[in-house]
């Protein structure tokens, strides 16, 4: 209606609205990298949780595959079954076979205690990796959330500006048109 305007002046809501209207695209490369990155991060902990559910085997010869004995492991045994030894030779057993079978479960005993603290390790930093993703993923669904409220406030201030301009527009033709109906009363009743 721009004969509208021209009678009483633009709409203040159409003028809001030109600045209101660059929000989201001012604001959009600030939000993006995170939300990116967040939804990154989620389909890598989708894919590595799925791979606990599904083929908890894998994951494991996974983290496992790398193991070498630690640098204290071949001391440690050494240790122990020269304490064995001693111990059945003190006891006259030495060679025996339970000394022997003494000697195999002591060996058992601490190359699996050498493994499990390599993997306990592993699972450490596997547990750091999977919180550091799902910080990410947090991270992104913050800013997702900030940027759609945001939008969702920019939205809802521009209908009340909409509303509001329109209101105006239509208290401005009402009164146009009460005026003209009192002067074309007016204007009757004096002839």
């Amino acid at each position: 209606m721009a004969w509208f305007d021209f009678l009483f002046g633009p709409n203040p809501s159409n003028e809001a609205q030109k600045y209101l209207n660059q929000i989201p695209g001012a604001t959009k490369p600030y939000y993006e990298p995170y939300i990116k990155q967040g939804l990154e991060a989620n389909d890598i902990l989708k894919n590595q949780f799925g791979g606990l559910i599904n083929d908890p085997n894998a994951i494991y010869n996974k983290l496992s595959q790398g193991y070498q004995q630690s640098p204290g492991y071949q001391f440690k045994l050494n240790e122990a079954l020269r304490g064995g030894t001693n111990a059945a030779a003190a006891g006259g057993m030495a060679g025996s076979l339970a000394h022997q079978q003494a000697a195999q479960q002591t060996a058992h005993d601490i190359s699996n205690e050498d493994f499990e603290a390599y993997l306990n390790h592993m699972l450490g930093l596997y547990g750091t990796g999977l919180a550091g993703e799902q910080g990410l993923g947090e991270q992104g669904f913050k800013a997702g959330t900030s940027y759609a409220d945001m939008l969702a406030n920019l939205l809802s201030s521009q209908a009340q500006y909409g509303y509001a301009g329109r209101a105006g527009q239509n208290a401005n033709w009402a009164q146009l048109l009460g005026n003209a109906t009192k002067a074309a009363t007016t204007a009757a009743t004096m002839r």
